[in-house]
């Protein structure tokens, strides 16, 4: 380990999976080098996932206002070089975090890039000469930018969340926790890994007429949210958390559900943050490619039939349309997605 980084800076500004799981790493971090200060360059949005996790600072990227545009990027180098920084973690590996990694470089502090890992994904993901085999993980690429600044990080022995108490404003829709809470987030950013609305509203169907469970639905944006009202009017044990509550009061809530039903999407890995347990639903992309919610088993994984899509995963995060796969996500049955997730209760596995 450098005796001479006491201070090192990272940058990660979106996606939300993709925050989210650094945040495990950092835990991890701080608590095997308590001498080392980390300052978090991100969104301001992102700013409550880090809030608890000791010597690690906040610092708001202003992308429309003092930070936009190159210029902007020289004033956030500028901002950040009057914080004593000894180094710099780029965990995007982007134009943007390119430049600042490079200023810091060209002022002599040590840099470290994260590895995305294309050419592997590319094998898993192309159609011809496919090599279908499990990539490194996101959270271990993550580590080994540390790594490469002198700071080996171990995750075998996680440290989770500890969930807040819910804000008093959120139990009038929540109520007191007597039954088990189950969260279902049924969107994702392309349709391509969304689980078909039908078959979801199929799931809530059956797993509210159990009485022992209370329902939350997470989402965003005008059309999700009326979806979700949607989903929620049917039954007296379901509600839509969507639009109602801030983001850092969804994370209040997420860290006391039971279990997490999500897409390959951001709501699975702020699950994981808390050691919840999650059943994700994979259809054009699938976990080998790295992104599976930190923590979590292969076998809370359900992936669309590969027998029946042998071109499976056509995608890394979902963009990419392939023509006769539309339906992948179909050969996901409800009856296996309710009796999954009640295995997972009854058993206690995470």
């Amino acid at each position: 380990m450098s005796k001479k980084i006491s201070h090192i800076a990272v940058m990660r500004l979106s996606a939300m999976g993709d925050v989210a799981m650094m945040v495990p790493v950092l835990q991890a971090f701080v608590r095997q080098y308590p001498e080392v200060r980390i300052t978090m360059i991100s969104r301001p949005f992102f700013e409550p996932l880090f809030a608890e996790i000791p010597n690690v600072s906040f610092f708001a990227f202003d992308e429309k206002g003092r930070h936009k545009g190159f210029l902007g990027l020289l004033r956030l180098f500028q901002d950040l070089q009057s914080l004593d920084i000894d180094a710099f973690a780029d965990l995007h590996n982007v134009l943007r975090s390119k430049i600042i990694r490079t200023l810091w470089r060209w002022n002599g502090k040590k840099t470290a890039t994260l590895d995305k890992g294309r050419a592997e994904k590319k094998t898993l993901t192309r159609v011809k000469n496919k090599i279908f085999r499990p990539l490194t993980p996101m959270v271990k690429r993550q580590a080994e930018v540390f790594a490469a600044l002198g700071f080996a990080v171990d995750l075998s022995q996680p440290h989770f969340a500890i969930p807040q108490n819910l804000a008093a404003a959120m139990t009038h829709l929540t109520g007191e926790k007597t039954k088990i809470w189950i969260g279902i987030a049924p969107f994702a950013q392309y349709k391509s890994k969304t689980y078909p609305l039908d078959l979801m509203e199929k799931v809530i169907d059956v797993l509210a007429l159990n009485d022992s469970y209370k329902i939350f639905l997470f989402g965003g944006g005008k059309s999700e949210i009326k979806l979700l009202d949607m989903l929620a009017e049917k039954h007296k044990n379901t509600f839509n958390v969507a639009g109602k509550f801030t983001f850092k009061e969804e994370l209040q809530l997420i860290g006391h559900l039971d279990i997490m039903l999500s897409m390959d999407s951001g709501n699975g890995h702020l699950a994981a943050l808390f050691g919840i347990k999650v059943i994700t639903l994979w259809g054009a992309t699938h976990p080998f490619a790295g992104f599976m919610p930190f923590d979590q088993p292969i076998e809370n994984a359900l992936v669309s039939d590969r027998a029946k899509f042998p071109k499976l995963p056509t995608s890394v995060y979902g963009n990419k349309k392939m023509a006769g796969y539309e339906n992948a996500m179909s050969t996901i049955s409800p009856e296996m997605v309710v009796e999954k997730i009640k295995r997972v209760l009854q058993s206690g596995e995470n």
